[in-house]
């Protein structure tokens, strides 16, 4: 195919998109501002780079996060292969050694024949056909561009990201290794508990900590999945105890009973040299955070490798800016990743890999895929392009988006089983079909 496709960005999305589209035996230009200009968020020049976490969440096949995986094993993805390749320990999710993946990335685009990488800003749309997968931390001129193509329709949120600390500087007479309910024997996170009175005192400390951006936030004004830690703490006082501090499943070795509360720690690397907070991203400034956080039992000396930080992240109204395959209505030009609202790094992937499918089947004169609504993808894809949707707000994949089962079981285990199953047969079926937009797939997929 004689054709050349523009990609801005070189993030999750738009390193799919890219690979995909190479594949397809189209040639990309792949635009990235790194290193010149760089992000409010980001460390390095290297694509896919994660700045949140480093978990790909689960990968148990009955979880909507499953099911999302088995359909992009299905349809050929690149990136979640090389996270596997990159995988540290995390018990049933999938996590990866940050440094390795994204350099991992950076060598697969870097070294297809097809893909040419740009380095410069990118500041006006191009003239198509195109993939913006700029993220939500494109730069103020590409996002006001695009505001003024697709109208006055963007909003934004606030998203933020954990702090790191080094593994040498965490007392381990104090935190242990063990997974709830010990799914994996091994042990897969580190976990400080606490006692009640502790619990307590880190509280009192945690809501009156100085905070970067020291107005109230409203609730529109944040992402549900990376709340703040301090801003959770805000809705009650053991609102951190059931949810990221939850204790349940684990057994402190010093007392030989469950903890008041406990944080965990999860490996960002494969030397596990260094452990992300898990749930702690957070809005306090650096020198509250070495304050509050030491109060942690285990982390009293802790070696900050990176603080946590809070950004804005913008995003288009979707259902209402974009058509049915994510592009600006008239043109060859198509959206992808975070900046559409489909949150979640599998997510972006996800998101990249459609553009691509989406700019193929355009360029190839095919018909657009129609993936399957019972399907992880399918659904969300339904939502973010449905001009019904009201209050459009950024979603992960789950299953309260999927149609419901009929005769549906009345266990939740059982219905959500039946509905992975449903999904994945669909996912199959369509992917079968569509041999045309699938050259490359079909191969076993991993369950």
């Amino acid at each position: 195919m004689q054709q050349t496709v523009d990609v801005v960005g070189a993030g999750l999305a738009g390193s799919e998109c890219a690979l995909q589209l190479a594949d397809r035996g189209v040639r990309v230009r792949l635009h990235e501002q790194r290193p010149v200009r760089m992000s409010p968020a980001h460390h390095t020049d290297r694509f896919a780079e994660l700045v949140c976490s480093n978990s790909l969440k689960s990968t148990k096949p009955e979880t909507a996060a499953g099911v999302l995986k088995w359909e992009l094993d299905t349809m050929g993805c690149h990136l979640l292969s090389i996270a596997r390749d990159c995988s540290v320990p995390a018990g049933g999710a999938l996590a990866v050694d940050r440094e390795r993946f994204s350099s991992a990335v950076t060598e697969a685009v870097s070294s297809h024949p097809l893909v040419d990488v740009i380095h410069e800003e990118v500041t006006q749309i191009p003239d198509g056909p195109a993939v913006i997968a700029a993220g939500p931390l494109c730069s103020d001129a590409l996002f006001q561009a695009i505001s003024k193509a697709v109208g006055e329709g963007s909003m934004s949120f606030f998203d933020a990201a954990a702090p790191i600390v080094s593994a040498e500087s965490i007392d381990r007479s104090i935190a242990f290794s063990q997974s709830r309910y010990e799914e994996n024997a091994a042990g897969d996170y580190l976990n400080c508990p606490m006692e009640r009175d502790e619990y307590d005192a880190f509280m009192d400390a945690l809501l009156s900590a100085e905070r970067v951006i020291s107005r109230d936030f409203e609730q529109a004004d944040l992402f549900c999945a990376c709340q703040p830690i301090e801003e959770v703490a805000r809705t009650g006082h053991d609102s951190i105890r059931f949810g990221a501090l939850k204790p349940v499943g684990l057994t402190d070795p010093r007392t030989g009973r469950r903890p008041w509360a406990a944080v965990q720690l999860r490996a960002e690397n494969a030397r596990r040299t260094a452990y992300n907070l898990v749930g702690f991203q957070t809005n306090l400034t650096w020198p509250e955070q070495r304050r509050v956080f030491r109060m942690i039992p285990g982390l009293a000396e802790a070696d900050y490798l990176r603080y946590g930080v809070m950004h804005r992240n913008s995003f288009v109204d979707s259902p209402h800016a974009l058509d049915a395959t994510f592009a600006i209505p008239g043109t060859q030009v198509r959206l992808a990743g975070q900046i559409t609202g489909t949150e979640g790094y599998v997510e972006a992937i996800a998101s990249g890999l459609l553009a691509a499918l989406n700019t193929y089947a355009e360029l190839a004169d095919l018909p657009y895929p129609e993936l399957p609504q019972t399907g992880a993808l399918g659904s969300l894809v339904a939502y973010a392009t449905n001009p019904a949707t009201v209050g459009y707000q950024p979603m992960h994949v789950n299953f309260g988006l999927v149609p419901p089962l009929e005769d549906a079981p009345r266990r939740k285990d059982d219905r959500r089983r039946r509905m992975a199953e449903r999904a994945r047969a669909d996912m199959a079926s369509f992917v079968g079909e569509r041999r045309d937009l699938f050259p490359i797939a079909g191969q076993e997929s991993v369950s």
